[in-house]
């Protein structure tokens, strides 16, 4: 039987028990016992079998190579383990979104593994599911203003900035002094929580270098503080609009000759656009190609940093995650509480959500086969290896 229905189960049977005193569970527990699998989500009692579990599994889009790696790994591994999976993409829309999710309450499933597209937008619906006792994983984005999510798993995203920030100050230079450079920044989407972690880890370490004049930004797009990084944000993590901004800075800050050492972009879809704009430009790769960061290690971008045409990406192992979020699951359903390693940072607005951080690494022209290939990630032959 699922989740829910066994707690029902459960409590009416503690009930007649107390009136009875029959020192005795129903058959269907018994039952449940005697397969030696059967586990629940409140700690102390048996529950369901992996097969009579439902878990909803909501990615944000198609578009993104990513999510499609971590929506397919997570509804393999839990396929694989007994699981019926009711796995949904929601073409980065927010309503479109919130309805799927609500089909998943209707249904209805036991857990709910969320990758918000807005983590502000999914408190009423996830109100309804907390109703219904279903346990609810944010997945890689916290989802915020709400007390109805239980757990949250991630990568290490301040890390991910910081890495960005530190291969800008080592390219270039930095720490030793060296400078003036001309650095154009980037930010992820406003509606996305993970962003500013992504910015504010880059920019603790680069906002010195600005204070100092070793870095400068001739197009003005540098905010003054991390808490100001949504105004250089690229909507919905666009490439053409990250290409768009791209081409207007280079038009009308650089057409003069002025150098352009150092691009911050915080993802790959990102650093995808502004390839393609340093390319229209004429801006082609050898000794007066920009520093170009990015993230996800998404396959056209690793075979751009094969080429020089991006400096380095932040690989976060969607292998690594779905595992985690299986793991999750695992303990939920076995009647314990997951594991978690940060139950201080992530907090949510109303509450700090219990968190399990996996850390990220850096892929650079000289890794990628160690780093990608190697663990097979890619095949050498999707790289052009």
């Amino acid at each position: 039987m699922s989740l829910r229905k066994f707690k029902t189960v459960a409590a009416l049977a503690s009930a007649a028990i107390l009136l009875s005193g029959v020192a005795a569970c129903s058959s269907e527990r018994d039952d449940d016992t005697d397969t030696g699998t059967d586990t629940t989500t409140d700690g102390g009692d048996e529950g369901a079998a992996a097969e009579d579990v439902l878990v909803g599994i909501s990615m944000p889009t198609r578009s993104l190579e990513r999510w499609n790696k971590d929506g397919a790994q997570l509804e393999g591994l839990l396929q694989d383990a007994g699981y019926q999976t009711d796995l949904q993409f929601a073409d980065d829309e927010v309503d479109q979104q919130i309805s799927q999710i609500q089909n998943m309450v209707n249904a209805p499933v036991d857990i709910l593994v969320i990758a918000a597209i807005d983590g502000t937008a999914l408190a009423p619906i996830l109100s309804e599911a907390k109703a219904q006792d279903i346990t609810v994983i944010a997945y890689d984005r916290l989802i915020n203003e709400t007390p109805d999510v239980d757990y949250y798993a991630t990568f290490d995203n301040y890390m991910v900035g910081q890495m960005q920030g530190k291969f800008i100050e080592e390219a270039l230079g930095l720490a030793d002094g060296e400078g003036p450079f001309n650095l154009e920044p980037f930010a992820g989407s406003p509606d996305d929580n993970n962003a500013k972690f992504f910015f504010a880890g880059a920019w603790d370490v680069l906002n010195p270098y600005f204070e100092s004049g070793q870095l400068v930004t001739p197009s003005g797009k540098n905010p003054a503080t991390n808490d100001e990084w949504q105004s250089i944000g690229i909507t919905g993590w666009k490439t053409e609009g990250a290409q768009d901004e791209m081409t207007n800075r280079l038009n009308s800050f650089y057409n003069d000759g002025t150098p352009l050492d150092a691009v911050l972009s915080p993802n790959d879809s990102l650093a995808l656009g502004i390839a393609q704009a340093l390319e229209t430009a004429g801006i082609v790769p050898g000794a007066d190609y920009p520093v170009l960061t990015g993230q996800d290690a998404d396959q056209a971008n690793v075979i751009n940093i094969l080429a020089d045409k991006q400096s380095m990406t932040v690989w976060k192992d969607t292998r690594v995650l779905a595992q985690r979020a299986a793991t999750m699951i695992d303990e939920i359903v076995a009647g314990g509480e997951p594991e978690t390693n940060d139950n201080e940072t992530y907090d949510n607005g109303v509450k700090v959500v219990p968190t399990y951080l996996e850390d990220p690494m850096v892929v650079t022209k000289d890794t990628v086969q160690s780093a990608l290939v190697d663990s097979e990630f890619y095949s050498a032959e999707d790289l052009g290896l």
